[in-house]
């Protein structure tokens, strides 16, 4: 247990030392979920119309969403970054060496989910040039920063079963762009669920995003749901319980 904690500090440390060294990826990781929160905020805030709230406070109502949506996206890279490994004999080389083969993948989780960190404050500064507040205290709030990294962290293990599945970085961004796409779009990022047609409703009102933009919500503005800060810890326990074994099996067959 020691030497699986151990190698994956150190493993950690490696990915993010790349992340570094690779600047351009920490930089278009925060210039598009900076551009999808100016776009909707002055593009379409004012064509929304949401119960409640005057139209020129949509960043409120907006900012959350985006906060869950940008660790959503952000976790693609995972995937990506783990095919690339493979691509490239990394993972091959990795596992040469006496160190754990679980720390590998974790290390990489771990890495992506410290990236994350950075851009959603990056975010957070944004939205508080337009005007975003937190109303429920700092503990609310870093509670709610935290939330959005921990969704992040159990869908990055989503993105790395496809990543070791496809074993090719280009086709993993695809993949992973394909299955988030329907989860953002349906979901209560950029507008309630109660407009949208009562069939999709079922589906868009107890999907995780869902639920982590409106435990979010609540505990950044009061909005949302006291109970969906609850659902969102369920979900997140219940994806990295299924699909971290799948990745590990996975894995295991790669090597």
């Amino acid at each position: 247990m020691l030497n699986f904690l151990g190698d994956t500090v150190t493993l950690t440390r490696r990915n993010l030392m790349r992340i570094r060294r690779t600047p351009q990826l920490l930089f278009f990781s925060s210039v598009q979920p900076v551009m999808f929160l100016l776009l909707f905020n002055f593009v379409f805030g004012g064509a929304v119309q949401r119960p409640g709230i005057d139209n020129s406070a949509y960043i409120i109502f907006l900012l959350p969403g985006i906060l869950a949506q940008t660790a959503l996206f952000g976790s693609i890279q995972t995937g990506v970054g783990m095919a690339q490994d493979i691509s490239k004999g990394v993972v091959d080389r990795l596992s040469s060496l006496p160190i754990s083969r679980g720390a590998i993948v974790a290390g990489r989780t771990l890495a992506d989910a410290a990236r994350n960190v950075l851009v959603v404050s990056i975010m957070i500064g944004v939205g508080t040039l337009l005007g975003f507040r937190f109303t429920e205290g700092w503990l609310a709030a870093f509670g709610a920063i935290g939330l959005a990294i921990l969704f992040g962290f159990a869908f990055s293990w989503i993105s790395l079963t496809f990543g070791l599945a496809v074993k090719d970085p280009e086709t993993a961004q695809v993949a992973g762009f394909l299955w988030t796409f329907p989860i953002v779009f349906a979901s209560s990022v950029f507008v309630p669920v109660e407009t949208m047609p009562t069939w999709l409703q079922y589906f868009s009102k107890y999907q995780p995003l869902t639920q982590a933009v409106d435990a979010m919500r609540h505990l950044t503005t009061g909005g949302g749901s006291p109970e969906a800060v609850l659902r969102t810890m369920l979900w997140v326990v219940a994806i990295v319980a299924i699909f971290a074994p799948i990745s590990a099996r996975l894995f295991r067959r790669a090597n």
